[in-house]
């Protein structure tokens, strides 16, 4: 999974960089808090959360629908309505749009991360193909010479857009080998770039960017998804061998040894560090929280299921105040780290995630277990009073025809 939206002063940075995804925002203790919209703010009824979703309204919506699906949570309708109607004519997703009625301007840029988290959900959820359709069309037809994608169309390419966007090809069915630009380069291309060989530091992580080689916490647990073909929502495959760098220019080894980073840089702590915030000195190391369940993630995708149990055991411990500060973002990315791993999100060291995650928005509609469940009580209490009534019958006959004259209401069934 690619990390989700942090906070304000980190999603100005993200764009200035052009950063893919940035994580839902912390608690005080880890980072700065998530913007509060303003008094005059009304937030639609159909947007999970209650933060400013100026910068995240698209990608939180998007991974809270696609976690719910995991989960076999049928969202509520007005929920699959808000996100559809973010949809510019073009086919792209916004950040976020605050007016739906009004076409998308040069001042409401297409950002391919939010359209493919959208692809994503919405391909998950199915019923919405012309919606899917139209935005896997822009997303190729923004595609960079070198195979991949930036945050925005025009922007240099870098590991967490590109891999976002495989996941969304991969969710409708395509070969994201075989979506090239004109120059002839695939996605997978663009990723290999990102891929730092076995030797020196940070061996086997992928990069941001070609030019931003030293950032590689919000970057590697998505190229590893990426190098799989794999989107947001994966299970994992059967175990294999503990992960280890090897020379190779394959996705599939590029993965592996992105793996092999990730085991080395959640080995000492069990979770990953936030990168310092801009104009921070000397910053004391913050557990980074969303980071930290995407590499679960991402190593739980790559068959690495073992090396992800100390640092899944973490989360359960300690990502609860920074869930519940951070909103739904946050939640669903516990949610998909979860299934990912093959753990019960309903009992997360002794939370319900997916009812957390429901309660930051509208009500889901019931789930095939709980309809199941309902209608086999139903069916039950017609029986119990079909078969009671039949003996009331027979009583008040009985009691009838010894001259007793008692008059016997039906019985109302339990509703």
């Amino acid at each position: 999974m690619t990390p989700v939206r942090r906070t304000t002063a980190a999603v100005a940075a993200s764009a200035v960089l052009g950063m893919a995804v940035v994580a839902a925002a912390a608690p005080a203790a880890f980072a700065a808090p998530t913007p509060k919209p303003s008094p005059s703010t009304v937030l639609p009824s159909g947007l999970y959360g209650t933060t400013d979703p100026a910068y995240d309204g698209v990608w939180r919506q998007s991974l809270a629908l696609l976690a719910q699906d995991t989960v076999d949570v049928k969202p509520a309708t007005k929920a699959v309505d808000w996100l559809t109607g973010q949809q510019c004519d073009t086919g792209a997703f916004p950040s976020y749009r605050a007016d739906a009625t009004k076409p998308c301007d040069a001042k409401l840029p297409p950002d391919s991360n939010a359209t493919a988290a959208a692809v994503q959900a919405l391909a998950a959820l199915g019923g919405q193909d012309a919606t899917v359709k139209k935005s896997v069309a822009w997303l190729k037809s923004v595609q960079n010479a070198d195979g991949g994608w930036g945050y925005n169309p025009g922007g240099a390419s870098d590991a967490n857009s590109t891999s976002v966007v495989i996941g969304a090809l991969a969710s409708v069915g395509e070969k994201p080998a075989a979506v090239k630009a004109k120059s002839g380069k695939s996605p997978y291309d663009a990723l290999l770039t990102f891929a730092k060989p076995c030797t020196g530091k940070d061996a086997g992580a992928f990069v941001f960017q070609v030019k931003q080689p030293g950032i590689v916490a919000d970057s590697t647990a998505a190229g590893v998804l990426g190098a799989l073909g794999k989107g947001l929502a994966v299970e994992g495959p059967k175990p294999v061998a503990p992960a280890a760098c090897a020379a190779g220019a394959t996705p599939e080894q590029a993965a592996q040894n992105g793996a092999a980073y990730l085991v080395s840089a959640l080995k000492k702590t069990g979770h990953l560090d936030s990168a310092p915030m801009p104009g921070a000195e000397n910053p004391a190391p913050q557990p980074d929280f969303g980071n930290t369940a995407d590499a679960v993630t991402a190593l739980s995708a790559s068959g690495h299921f073992d090396q992800a149990a100390d640092t899944m055991t973490w989360l359960e411990k300690n990502s609860a105040a920074w869930a519940k500060a951070s909103g739904p973002a946050a939640y669903a990315q516990l949610i998909l780290a979860a299934h990912a791993f093959g753990a019960d999100p309903q009992k997360f060291g002794g939370a319900d995630l997916v009812q957390q995650l429901n309660a930051t928005g509208p009500a889901p509609q019931a789930s095939g277990a709980e309809k199941s469940e309902a209608s086999d009580a139903s069916e039950k209490d017609d029986k119990d009073d079909s078969g009671i009534g039949v003996w009331w019958i027979v009583g008040a006959f009985f009691v009838a025809s010894v001259g007793v004259g008692i008059l016997f209401s039906g019985r109302r069934k339990k509703q």
